[in-house]
């Protein structure tokens, strides 16, 4: 799985000399974590000295889903790095924040059709996907 690059450091800061199947977070005692103890005892008070009483860790889930989404993840993706089972799973859940944009979906396409023509009149080929040009015109006209 794909973790974010500001993540990385102190990721590995943390699993420093551990095995590669230690776990990486553990309870006090060394053994796994369990949400009955972590999240009374750890979770909560860490929430609530930083002004974020009640948030619990499924809601830190469902903002790090609507933060892919916002950065343009595709409804695959945010599947994937979530655990859905479905994508229509995903888009039940954050179908109102993937939005509408056609308008922004025209210009997408605009500038890839663009490029592909570009390309296409400077070497007469494309990188292998098929676009319909008509005609091909020589680059001076």
């Amino acid at each position: 799985m794909s973790i974010p690059r500001l993540l990385v450091d102190e990721l590995a800061a943390h699993v420093a000399g551990k095995r590669r199947d230690d776990l990486v977070f553990t309870a006090p005692n060394g053994g796994p974590l369990r949400n009955t103890n972590f999240r009374p005892w750890v979770f909560a008070p860490a929430a609530a000295s930083v002004g974020l009483a009640g948030v619990t860790p499924h809601d830190l889930r469902h903002t790090a889903g609507s933060l892919v989404v916002a950065a343009g993840a595709n409804v695959k993706a945010v599947q994937r790095m979530l655990g859905h089972a479905s994508a229509s799973m995903t888009l039940n859940v954050y179908a109102g924040l993937f939005g509408d944009d056609l308008d922004a979906v025209a210009t997408r396409l605009d500038e890839a059709f663009t490029a592909r023509r570009a390309d296409y009149l400077r070497t007469g080929t494309t990188d292998g996907g098929v676009i319909d040009l008509g005609k091909r015109r020589s680059p001076g006209r």
